[in-house]
């Protein structure tokens, strides 16, 4: 086992997520197989691969949602089977396909998960982020009154509001228009290089993966089928860009000699 998949020693920096060994499996089917990766601090990991090929369930392990089968995860250093509550306060997650309750507002929900997370100063953080993503029309709207662009903000308005150092991304721009999802893009750059935060991403969107990561890596079946920084892959494969790549691995196709 190589330095960068060994678990994390206290005498090193200790990445963001140390992933080693990751397996799930629900009877015979086998959901994760086997997955090692780190993720350092500052870092925008891709994660990518089709429909099943174990990107959420890799992801709801490493927040600690789902017990691992076997294998290892560290998050900031702390053992997610047996310390993860030490740690949850640092993390957050984003995804546009988990809904905050209809029936309250902006301001409501925004104010019960800083609750959750322990935020101090709460309706200065609120304010703060209203400011930065533009939600003052909004926050006394119903959540469920919200146009998908809305919902997208504010998703990410409560993904951000604990400042977290490591977040957690599913499709953040799905379904949203060009203009806002360059926005939303635009916010989560600045928002690593401001806090120094880790991120991995999981989309289907090969530009925004292009855009956005150092380093990706590509699942198929519940296992790493190829991983590396987006140009090299694109080089090593001999295409245009990251898509045709994804493509050819989800097909299986040879890698040029």
């Amino acid at each position: 086992m190589t330095a960068a998949m060994s678990e994390p020693s206290s005498h090193a920096v200790r990445p963001a997520i140390a992933v080693v060994g990751l397996v799930k499996s629900y009877g015979a089917n086998v959901a994760v197989g086997g997955v090692s990766f780190t993720c350092a601090r500052g870092e925008v990991l891709g994660l990518l691969g089709g429909n099943g090929a174990g990107k959420t369930t890799t992801i709801a392990m490493i927040m600690g949602l789902v017990t691992p089968t076997s294998g290892s995860v560290h998050v900031l250093g702390a053992d997610m089977a047996r310390d993860r509550y030490t740690v949850l306060g640092r993390i957050n997650f984003e995804s546009p396909y988990v809904d905050m309750p209809h029936r309250l507002t902006v301001r409501q929900n925004l104010t019960v998960f800083a609750g959750l997370y322990g935020v101090d100063n709460v309706k200065e953080r609120i304010a703060q982020l209203a400011s930065d993503l533009d939600l003052h029309d909004v926050l006394d709207r119903p959540s469920g009154k919200l146009s998908a662009g809305q919902k997208t903000r504010v998703a990410l308005a409560k993904a951000l509001i604990n400042e977290p150092e490591l977040l957690l991304l599913d499709e953040p721009t799905a379904s949203l228009d060009p203009d806002t999802a360059d926005w939303i893009r635009t916010h989560l750059e600045d928002y690593r290089k401001r806090r120094n935060a880790a991120i991995l991403l999981a989309s289907h969107n090969m530009a925004e993966v292009e855009r956005l990561c150092d380093r990706v890596i590509i699942m198929k079946k519940g296992r790493i089928a190829d991983e590396g920084v987006p140009t090299d892959l694109v080089a090593r494969y001999g295409r245009a860009n990251l898509e045709e790549v994804f493509l050819d691995v989800a097909r299986g196709t040879e890698v040029p000699a």
